[in-house]
């Protein structure tokens, strides 16, 4: 009876079927095209089903689990959204960033910050978002908890947008974010993107007057994330 393996991966070349029990030393070179066939059939039957992975839990994240969801972007009102060419600008602005960000990176990796430069601390998430949206702002938001780098900054900010308006300090550092973050992304970037342009665009969809100055950099946010990191079900189309 043929094995689960070989129904679903049919042989492609007519080679005999290999008797275990022939005189077939895998040590030694093959002396023709169907002894070296063969012995490749009895190298793939003494391999096992099923390989489990050794993995040391100790070098694993905490909060590995990452919930994507399949919700688009709620539609702009009419007369909100931004024009194609609009957009199609922000995108080449912000790809040229990209690239001068990445002139500067390894220009700056051999360097110390200045001593009067002092940075949170890598698992602070309340002294990073004081940091970037300042203690006007920051005095108003309650507590989350812990994680740094790139993406770990960008979560802290996107949990702080969940629950409250969209502010130019804001606006600033997710612009900032996203321009550091690497393509291709992992998966919790690509989550955190799609939530901030859902979230970008809730708040859009509740602003009262095209002359709000929320509206650019929302739909600045929903198109870096839509056109420039490929959620194209999130874009906006013109109106």
């Amino acid at each position: 009876m043929k094995s689960d393996v070989e129904e679903l991966m049919p042989r492609l070349l007519p080679v005999e079927t290999c008797d275990t029990g022939e005189d077939f030393n895998l040590n030694e070179p093959p002396r023709n095209p169907q002894e070296y066939l063969r012995q490749v059939q009895l190298e793939a039957s003494l391999c096992p089903d099923v390989v489990v992975a050794k993995i040391d839990p100790k070098k694993l994240r905490k909060k590995q689990s990452v919930n994507v969801s399949l919700t688009g972007c709620q539609a702009a009102p009419q007369g909100f959204s931004p024009s194609l060419k609009w957009q199609r600008q922000q995108v080449s602005n912000f790809s040229e960033i990209r690239q001068s960000i990445s002139k500067h990176r390894q220009h700056w990796s051999g360097h110390a910050l200045d001593d009067n430069v002092l940075m949170p601390k890598q698992d602070s998430e309340e002294q990073w978002k004081k940091f970037c949206l300042g203690e006007n702002v920051y005095l108003n938001s309650p507590p989350i908890d812990p994680g740094a780098t790139i993406s770990a900054v960008l979560e802290y900010l996107i949990n702080w947008f969940e629950e409250r308006e969209f502010v130019p300090q804001l606006g600033r550092w997710l612009y900032a974010l996203l321009a550091c973050l690497e393509k291709p992304l992992l998966p919790e970037a690509h989550s955190l993107i799609r939530q901030l342009a859902r979230r970008s665009s809730e708040v859009r969809a509740n602003l009262e007057s095209q002359e709000d100055e929320r509206l650019s950099p929302l739909n600045l946010m929903i198109c870096l994330v839509a056109r420039y990191f490929d959620q194209n079900d999130l874009a906006d189309k013109e109106d």
